[in-house]
């Protein structure tokens, strides 16, 4: 893990889930900072059209075209989030097996790139130890995200059930944290990793300002290396 930042000790990336098509203004907001995210993916679910009651309000939760994948996240990278988006821990060894590594094989071909990155899917209790290493001994995945938030900057040793440091939308925090990673001087390495839905980003008229702030924040900034989750945990 990290062995590619030899001088640059310290690492930021983004990680967000269902492809939606608010993903498409996201990623214009990361190229304009230079920033990088893995983008987690349903593919038995690209191109349904959605709506979700969030925040008393009515939010769109359209997916993205599979035929235009490939150039929506070019420069980033997509990863499993499963077929169908099931909670996979109740789901037998066989349909766990089969919800990754065939959303794996179909992303693979719609990017022509072997996709190796995963983040569970569902809310609360998403994963456990079987699963983990269900997709460990079973698939070509080679890390898995949670949803479980640490605050904290440090490596982790299991990558089949790695912890973000935080969620996007507590913006208080990520403001704090992104100073504190700005200011930090480690002589070992260092994540700041960050997930979410692009979706939530339209529960406030002022969220996508102030997610731009927090892009301000942390970019270009000379030892912070800017990765997809790939290009960092592995």
């Amino acid at each position: 893990m990290f062995s590619r930042e030899q001088v640059k000790k310290k690492a930021i990336t983004f990680s967000y889930d269902d492809g939606v098509t608010q993903d498409i203004r996201l990623i214009e907001l990361l190229n304009k900072y230079g920033l990088k995210c893995t983008f987690n993916l349903n593919s038995e679910l690209l191109s349904n059209k959605g709506m979700l009651i969030r925040e008393g309000q009515r939010i769109s939760h359209y997916k993205v075209h599979p035929q235009d994948v490939k150039d929506i996240y070019d420069g980033h990278e997509v990863a499993v989030h499963t077929l169908t988006h099931p909670n996979l821990t109740r789901c037998d060894d066989a349909e766990v097996i089969r919800q990754v590594e065939t959303d794996r094989l179909n992303l693979s071909r719609l990017v022509g790139y072997e996709v190796v990155g995963m983040a569970y899917p569902c809310g609360g209790v998403n994963n456990d130890d079987r699963v983990a290493e269900l997709i460990k001994k079973n698939t070509g995945v080679k890390y898995s995200r949670t949803i479980t938030t640490t605050g904290s900057f440090d490596l982790q040793d299991n990558l089949y059930r790695f912890n973000p440091t935080a969620f996007h939308l507590h913006f208080d925090e990520l403001m704090r944290l992104g100073t504190s990673f700005i200011e930090l001087k480690p002589e070992t390495p260092k994540i700041f990793y960050i997930w979410g839905h692009s979706y939530e980003m339209d529960y406030g008229a002022d969220y996508w300002v102030k997610l731009e702030e927090f892009f301000k924040l942390i970019s270009n900034k000379d030892d912070i290396f800017y990765g997809t989750n790939k290009e960092v945990l592995l």
